[in-house]
């Protein structure tokens, strides 16, 4: 499923540089170990389902990668770019990883297009007609096109989500991240975003997904991986990830979900 495609038209890219490189990293809250001795590498349009019980720090793994969360240990690399080096690679960096959240996080005064209209000119310097033409294409893209002139408030959960995805797109990211896009949403919303984000794969972005959603996992990913107690346990193909997996706590994790 991997594939080298550049959808969102980035001659940049080299094929040899991974997406993101995690080595040796570990992150406390206090005396609490959230992550414990990571090391991950995701290649370019590679997509990962991240999955797990609450607190095993899969959340907080996602986050490390655009310095959301600092780590106290190792080092972590994204598109050839060393992010623990210091503050200026973070926030070169933040400018081409595109992230979602459980909670929508749109600026609820502005409407919809404005919502992804405004980082491109805050951040690149974009023009507004540029913006304006960027933002209605990545509604279109996300199925919402009719919505541009409305307040988050007159949207479903699921439209929302949707235009946090078009704003996130709308940077033109080279990774999106995506933590629980659909955790926060109604049982029928979720879909939609699944729908969106299914697209999105299929379309070559590189993609983490701390999910629970494992018909989205088989369908989707190219590597499953199971955490717990802040460590990597198991990372599989969706096949033996899900028929045969090799650890203990994958398979308890797996019967419980599954019930």
């Amino acid at each position: 499923m991997t594939t080298t495609s550049d959808p969102g038209g980035r001659g940049d890219l080299k094929a040899g540089v991974p997406a993101v490189t995690m080595k040796d990293v570990d992150k406390w809250y206090g005396s609490f170990h959230a992550l414990k001795d990571i090391d991950l590498t995701v290649a370019r349009g590679e997509k990962i389902v991240v999955c797990g019980p609450s607190g095993s720090g899969k959340s907080t793994l996602i986050r490390c990668i655009n310095q959301l969360e600092t780590v106290e240990k190792g080092t972590i690399t994204v598109e050839g770019i060393e992010l623990t080096a210091g503050p200026k690679n973070v926030e070169k960096i933040r400018r081409d990883v595109g992230m979602v959240f459980q909670q929508f996080n749109l600026f609820p005064h502005m409407t919809v297009l404005q919502n992804c209209m405004l980082a491109p000119m805050k951040v690149r310097g974009t023009t507004k007609a540029d913006a304006d033409a960027t933002a209605r294409k990545y509604l279109e893209r996300v199925r919402i096109p009719e919505q541009a002139d409305k307040y988050p408030a007159q949207l479903s959960g699921g439209q929302q989500q949707r235009v946090a995805i078009a704003r996130a797109l709308c940077m033109n990211p080279k990774l999106m991240l995506f933590d629980e896009p659909t955790s926060a949403l109604d049982p029928e919303m979720v879909n939609e975003v699944l729908d969106t984000m299914i697209d999105l794969a299929q379309e070559g972005m590189t993609m983490l997904v701390v999910t629970h959603e494992m018909g989205f996992a088989r369908k989707v990913a190219d590597r499953v991986i199971f955490m717990d107690r802040g460590e990597i346990v198991e990372v599989g193909e969706p096949e033996s990830f899900f028929s045969n997996p090799k650890h203990e706590r994958t398979r308890t994790f797996l019967g419980q979900i599954s019930h």
